[in-house]
């Protein structure tokens, strides 16, 4: 049931965030959430953390020490996607980072998919519906289609965790992932993608075993409002 009741908190988190977004009403008990978070002690935001973590971005950080501070993660292996940075930082369940490495996001920013996306096959998504939606997923090991090991973050989706494919030579995605600027590495259909090596000496063995929890951090809102967004799905 522990299981479970991960997933359904994260549809809430997803959901809470769509209407902050939308102006349903929420906003006010969402930001003070966020201003909790961000002032309570609990977050504990000057807490050391690993050295391999100071060049993450400020958000990335605080994310971090959010889980932790929290107990989050639910004693499972969690991953921090920072979209800004296009990076992917991979944590052992007690917050020891395993690898941290660029990746490939979705096309289009934006922090949530279109109603619908789970009627929809992936080859019908338009370039502006192509997005990495933010939140927080309970992940799982499995296989795609072609028989791929992969770590699904949002099944209903379509959205995983995956190592760099052949694709067409004018997508440039390995060069997209050896540049310096996180700016041209929006290119997949919504997957998180990681080099080949990554996926296979940091993400399969902390996370191709067992459920994990992936935190995508969102790009069009401050972290504190999906934070916060959490905060009041628990209650």
């Amino acid at each position: 049931m522990l299981l479970k009741g991960a997933r359904l908190q994260a549809r809430i988190v997803q959901f809470a965030q769509i209407a902050l977004l939308a102006g349903m009403g929420l906003a006010p008990l969402l930001l003070s959430a966020a201003s909790a978070v961000a002032a309570g002690p609990t977050a504990n935001p000057g807490s050391p953390l690993d050295p391999a973590l100071e060049s993450a971005s400020a958000d990335a950080r605080y994310a971090v020490r959010w889980v932790m501070a929290q107990g989050d993660n639910q004693g499972l292996p969690f991953v921090i996607v920072d979209k800004k940075s296009a990076r992917m930082f991979v944590f052992e369940a007690n917050g020891r980072l395993r690898g941290a490495s660029p990746a490939l996001l979705g096309l289009t920013p934006g922090d949530h998919s279109i109603p619908g996306i789970e009627q929809r096959e992936v080859a019908s998504l338009r370039a502006d519906e192509r997005t990495t939606p933010a939140g927080r997923f309970v992940s799982e090991p499995g296989r795609n289609l072609q028989g791929e090991a992969i770590v699904w973050f949002d099944y209903a989706a379509k959205l995983a965790i995956h190592r760099l494919r052949p694709a067409p030579r004018s997508e440039r995605r390995p060069e997209r992932l050896a540049s310096a600027t996180p700016d041209d590495n929006r290119i997949s259909m919504g997957c998180v993608v990681v080099p080949v090596s990554f996926y296979e000496t940091v993400v399969s063995p902390v996370l191709g075993k067992s459920y994990g929890v992936v935190y995508v951090l969102p790009e069009a809102q401050p972290v504190q409002h999906m934070l916060g967004a959490l905060l009041v799905s628990r209650q």
